[in-house]
Order: C-alpha cells, then sequence, then structure tokens
C-alpha cells in the first residue's frame, strides 16, 4: 500500500481494525469521476492500496465495462479484497516495486493512500510509470483545510485527520487512530501533482462519514468548494 515503512508501520496497517476508507459516498464520487472520464472504451483500472476491497465494491456497478485490478502489499488484505474483486495482485510503491509494465495501464484510482506515504515522490513516480501517456489518476485524501479544520485550528485544537502518534487520539477530536503521515490542502496537492508530472484536471469533493450527524448537511454543501470539502478528490493525467 505504501513506499519503504519502518517495521512499526507495518504492523499497524496489517491490523484489520485499523480503518481504511473515508465513507461510501468518496467511493462512489471518485468512480463517478473516473468513469466519466473513461468514456464507453473498455480500460484497465489499477486499484492501488485496494486494502479489503470495500472501496472497489462500492466502484464496480459504475464501473462495470472496465476491468478492475487491485493491488496492496499486504497479503491479509489481499485476502479479504479477493472477496469482492476479480483480480488481485501484491506489489509496493518502491521504484519499480508495482510488477506492471511501462505504460500499461489505462487508470489508477489511489484512494486514501497519499496520507499515509513514507514517500510520496516515489510513489508518484512509480504511478506515472505504470501509466499510459494521458492516462488517468484519480487521488483522493483528507483536507486539511477542511471547513472545520479551519475553526479548530482558530481555537487552538489540533486538526481532525493529523495524528501525533499511532498509540492515542492526542489534542483533536475523534476517537481513531487511522496512522496518517502528512496531510495537503487542494493547493498542495495540486501543486504537488503537476510537479510530479501530471496535468491536473478537475478537483472535487466528497464528505466524510466520521463528522458528527447534525452537521452532515453543512458537510455537503462544503463539496461544492472542494476547498472545504472533507475529503479532496483529483482527476490528474499524465503529462
Amino acid at each position: 500500500m505504501t513506499a519503504t515503512r519502518p517495521a512499526g508501520l507495518r504492523a499497524f496497517y496489517e491490523n484489520p481494525a485499523v480503518p481504511v476508507a473515508s465513507g461510501p459516498e468518496r467511493g462512489r464520487r471518485q468512480a463517478a469521476m473516473l468513469a466519466r472520464a473513461l468514456g464507453p472504451e473498455p480500460a484497465l483500472i489499477v486499484d492501488i492500496g485496494c486494502g479489503d476491497g470495500s472501496a472497489a465494491a462500492i466502484a464496480g456497478p459504475l464501473l462495470a465495462r472496465h476491468t478492475l485490478v487491485g493491488l496492496d502489499w499486504s497479503q491479509d488484505a489481499l485476502r479479504r479484497a479477493a472477496t469482492r474483486m476479480g483480480h488481485v495482485v501484491r506489489g509496493e510503491l518502491t521504484d519499480g516495486g508495482l510488477p506492471l509494465l511501462d505504460g500499461a495501464v489505462d487508470a489508477v484510482v489511489f484512494a486514501e493512500v497519499l496520507e499515509h506515504l513514507v514517500d510520496p515522490d516515489v510513489a508518484l513516480d512509480e504511478l506515472r510509470r505504470v501509466l499510459k501517456p494521458r492516462g488517468h489518476l484519480m487521488v483522493s485524501t483528507p483536507n486539511l483545510a477542511a471547513w472545520y479544520n479551519r475553526a479548530l485550528l482558530l481555537a487552538g485544537v489540533q486538526p481532525v485527520f493529523s495524528e501525533v502518534s499511532l498509540r492515542g487520539i492526542h489534542g483533536r477530536p475523534g476517537t481513531e487512530v487511522v496512522g496518517h503521515l502528512r496531510l495537503y490542502t487542494a493547493r498542495a496537492l495540486r501543486e504537488f501533482l503537476v510537479a510530479a508530472g501530471f496535468e491536473v484536471v478537475r478537483v472535487g469533493g466528497a464528505p466524510f462519514h466520521g463528522v458528527p450527524r447534525p452537521l452532515r448537511p453543512l458537510d455537503r454543501i462544503a463539496c461544492a468548494a472542494p476547498s472545504l470539502a472533507s475529503i479532496l478528490l483529483v482527476h490528474a493525467r499524465r503529462r
């Protein structure tokens, strides 16, 4: 699922109890964005960091005409993903670590992975390698500048999604430790992708299932302004 990690992080992500997704709505919105980008011609899509395949199962009906392959470094995750996806394969986001030929893939789904990476630069180099020229990259990641995080920072509170420890929650709302190592704003993510050799086509937003129920209508409204949304959705193409 990620570039080279210390052994402690590896054990952390092998734990099936660690949450791996931001909610089904993100999966549906990202799949719809990709389906529109691909059009009617059958394509090869690789879901890199597929985890247990739950997000792919949500996306499946919207991408039914295409071939969807799940890829992860965790054998345990792949065993679970195999019950939800037709094709799974093991690989790592190291230099040359993906078991795919140069320019072999029409589209890569890179959902809820970027925030966990020790070395995102090497990871994006590898994604660019396996994508065809003008191939599609669909990225989703939590938004450091989500509407509620802006208010929390003003109040001196650690933002949601950010973590200071893998052992517990300190200084921020929430109850789950999920192993986020870095976070992005919409501007930072766009600039990062461009610097890595991609053209950003569209930036969208998705809600987060962890937002308290009374605030969820506001969270959905914020998706209309992606820089304020809980989850950033980016469609980019390899240059």
